[in-house]
């Protein structure tokens, strides 16, 4: 069983070999989620998790598995090295794992450089180079983030009527607001990969990722399970 925890929820995929047997998504304050992943297997042989959610969290997810299974969940970490891989982090364990993990996926798949996008709560935009080398990478707030901080911040933007986001101007607040950030996340992975200077290879995961694919006119490759293919790939050379 291998499980990817965000900052909002989780999803989890249960494999056998090459095979996939199962897969969901898995939110701590929701019961119905919570009884399909308890019952998503019989006894698995390993769970491995990718989380970047709270300690606290993560030792009750642990719990919760435990008190199911009897099986302890192996919780993995960014590394200096794996797998030709290299942090560019003085300290590599600050690193996120759900990037260290998304980059490692992505390399498997592609040797030349790599643009590689995990479109969740954040945005995160990390180039890594054809030799293997973590050349550095972007942070930035995702839609919600965005969002709720400018509502937070400016007494006068407020809005209630429903808006999708779109590249086009806006013309109400409503849009204004949507669009704008439509255009930020668009932006900023283009600017990214012009900064970036030579051809490359751009990757795309996360929950707003299929989004964002077709905004950039669907070029690259978009890969749902990104991080959890670099999950298994980093438990099996630990469990070797």
């Amino acid at each position: 069983m291998q499980l990817d925890v965000g900052n909002s929820s989780a999803k989890w995929r249960v494999v056998q070999g090459d095979t996939l047997l199962g897969r969901g998504s898995y939110r701590e304050e929701d019961p119905v989620s919570r009884e399909e992943l308890l019952a998503c297997c019989e006894q698995p042989d390993y769970i491995w998790v990718s989380s970047v959610a709270s300690a606290e969290q993560d030792s009750a997810l642990s719990r919760l598995l435990q008190e199911r299974w009897n099986v302890e969940p192996w919780f993995a970490r960014s590394e200096a090295e794996t797998l030709g891989l290299r942090n560019s982090y003085t300290e590599p364990e600050r690193m996120g794992v759900d990037r260290w993990l998304a980059m490692l996926a992505a390399r498997e798949r592609s040797r030349g450089r790599l643009c590689v996008v995990d479109a969740g709560s954040a945005l995160t935009i990390d180039l890594v180079s054809a030799a293997g080398e973590h050349e550095g990478g972007y942070i930035i707030p995702g839609p919600d983030l965005m969002e709720r901080a400018l509502l937070l911040d400016t007494d006068r933007v407020r809005f209630s009527e429903a808006s999708d986001y779109r590249l086009d101007p806006g013309c109400s607040t409503a849009q204004a607001v949507r669009h704008g950030i439509a255009l930020a996340q668009v932006g900023a992975v283009r600017q990214a990969l012009a900064e970036a200077g030579s051809e490359l290879h751009l990757v795309l995961t996360g929950g707003g990722a299929a989004w964002l694919y077709d905004q950039l006119g669907r070029c690259g490759e978009f890969i749902p399970d990104l991080v959890l293919d670099g999950l298994q790939l980093q438990g099996e050379l630990r469990a070797a």
